[in-house]
């Protein structure tokens, strides 16, 4: 099927290529990304920054070359200036005022909702959980990937495939919670570089938080709810041990133990 003369006119002006890549952008990163294995939704506020890397990239393009720069404000000049379009021009002020007006709006309205419940950082864990349908009692308990001193080369090569397949969007390349999707949270990714984390916490704690994930959260550890999966849905019982092993090991944190209690601080023979 052939084009009409008016389509291929419009497919080569470079303002309308613009527009076509623009929205092509937004439909692929909106709708198309989140149906890709492994995929999930894209938050808002990484929508914006994508659209914005896209929106610079057809400024430069077609501010590249003066004859296509020209063509490119045809459209706009246009618009705002002859008079044959006056009712167009019109109808752009009206829309660009309202959509303006309500994003101030909904910026700015009240809305109604429960009073905020204090939240623990670090709520306190059962002392018992199951794990795909097996119980595990966490009182007491150490990492037993440990207890195979030679093979922890292993384990932790196996921590860092499982953190990089499926934790690096969030808590990010560094493990400082700065991932590419961590701005679209709230709260945030956990930072495990801070000493407020998993430098205070027995590795039995950072089971139970990853493979229950937000889901799995008590009361006092809400209104923020994690956002974090529940991983026993995903991984095995030795890849959350592996990739806790490859945490502390990244971070240089030692972890709490249960058999005494210190002060806690990087390096061996600092932990608790």
């Amino acid at each position: 099927m052939t084009a009409t003369p008016a389509v291929r006119r419009y497919a080569a002006h470079p303002f309308w290529q613009a527009v076509a890549i623009m929205v092509g952008a937004y439909v692929v990163v909106v709708w198309v990304v989140p149906l890709l294995p492994g995929s999930a939704i894209v938050p808002k506020s990484v929508v914006l920054q994508y659209m914005v890397t896209v929106l610079v990239g057809v400024l430069i393009y077609v501010s590249d070359n003066e004859e296509r720069w020209a063509r490119f404000k045809e459209p706009i000049v246009a618009v705002l200036v002859e008079p044959r379009l006056r009712v167009a021009r019109a109808a752009l002020l009206v829309v660009v005022t309202a959509l303006v007006g309500l994003i101030a709006y909904g910026q700015v309205a009240t809305t109604v909702a429960a009073p905020p419940n204090l939240r623990s950082i670090h709520p306190a864990p059962p002392a018992e959980i199951t794990f795909r349908g097996r119980s595990i009692t966490l009182t007491g308990l150490e990492n037993p990937l440990r207890a195979h001193p030679d093979s922890l080369a292993v384990y932790l090569a196996e921590g860092k495939s499982v953190y990089y397949r499926n934790c690096l969007p969030c808590h990010g390349d560094h493990l400082d919670g700065q991932g590419h999707f961590a701005s679209g949270f709230n709260p945030l990714p956990a930072n495990f570089q801070d000493n407020g984390t998993i430098a205070q916490l027995t590795e039995s704690f950072v089971f139970w938080r990853v493979a229950k994930g937000g889901p799995g959260l008590p009361r006092e550890g809400t209104p923020w709810n994690s956002a974090m999966p529940k991983w026993e849905d995903f991984l095995t019982e030795r890849e959350i041990w592996a990739v806790i092993l490859f945490l502390y090991d990244q971070t240089g944190w030692t972890p709490r133990t249960w058999e005494k209690t210190g002060e806690v601080g990087r390096g061996k023979g600092e932990g608790s």
